[in-house]
């Protein structure tokens, strides 16, 4: 499916900002199941600077610079995105989980250091007993990581993708935060409102035998091709759609409008 995306941001400010500068996760990442046809940015007012870069985690990120003076600034990610199906796996033939969390602890070989570095609890995937607690009837003796992962995932029925991430990583499972879109659908006999749409979460678990496959603890699913990837990291800090600094300015206001539309 290719589809089209739209991501405003408006900050509103009380006083002046006198200069400001942003970190902007919003370019979709490429894949082997996704394919960006099309990504750019609108900046009113236009910034003096303006860098594109990828960050530690390969996710694009674009720093903006904005040296006039300004009481509103609008933040406008437009791109069309092509996704495929990925190739699901067969869950119960992944590797017991017992086995993937004690090659997570044993192995610090370079090759596993982009696996490893999602096993560690971060800001907002602490580890406690209760978020343990609440993992552990998952995680039976012996049972397939994967098949386990989606067990927890459809207990889950809010955005509690942090939830899942620190319960994983508590059982010292690799796992990482997604952020990026889904297609949504109005009511029956209704029609979509333009910017309704909002930003999406959801998890990657790593099993050795296939990689990373993705898990949606919101809806209880394995995504397919109706979630549009933008970036991965430890958790929403490392992805945070839009962040930043200002000289000035007093009391902001945020809103944010998103469409997700099948390209026609």
């Amino acid at each position: 499916m290719i589809f089209d995306v739209s991501h405003r941001t408006t900050f509103a400010y009380r006083e002046p900002v006198l200069q400001s500068q942003h970190l902007v996760h919003l370019a979709p990442r490429e894949s082997p199941h996704q394919r960006v046809l099309r990504h750019g940015l609108l900046i009113e007012p236009a910034p003096s600077a303006q860098m594109e870069r990828l960050d530690y985690f390969g996710n694009g990120t674009a720093i903006l610079t904005v040296d006039e003076e300004h009481v509103e600034l609008v933040i406008h990610a437009r791109s069309r995105v092509e996704v495929r199906a990925p190739r699901l796996p067969i869950l119960a033939l992944s590797a017991p989980w017992e086995g993937v969390a004690s090659r997570a602890r044993r192995n610090t070989s370079e090759a596993d250091v982009g696996v490893l570095q999602f096993v560690s609890a971060s800001r907002h995937t602490r580890i406690d007993a209760e978020v343990l607690d609440y993992a552990r009837p998952s995680f039976t003796p012996h049972r397939p990581i994967l098949e386990a992962a989606l067990h927890l995932t459809r207990r889950i029925y809010d955005d509690f993708a942090h939830l899942a991430i620190a319960g994983l990583r508590g059982l010292g499972l690799p796992a990482r935060y997604v952020s990026g879109y889904l297609l949504t659908y109005p009511p029956p006999g209704m029609e979509k409102l333009q910017g309704a749409d909002a930003s999406h979460a959801w998890i990657s678990v790593w099993a050795p035998e296939v990689g990373w496959v993705d898990f949606d603890p919101t809806n209880g699913v394995i995504p397919t091709e109706e979630h549009i990837t933008v970036a991965y990291g430890r958790d929403y800090d490392d992805v945070s759609p839009v962040s930043g600094v200002l000289l000035g300015g007093s009391r902001q206001t945020m809103s944010v409008a998103v469409d997700v539309t099948v390209a026609g």
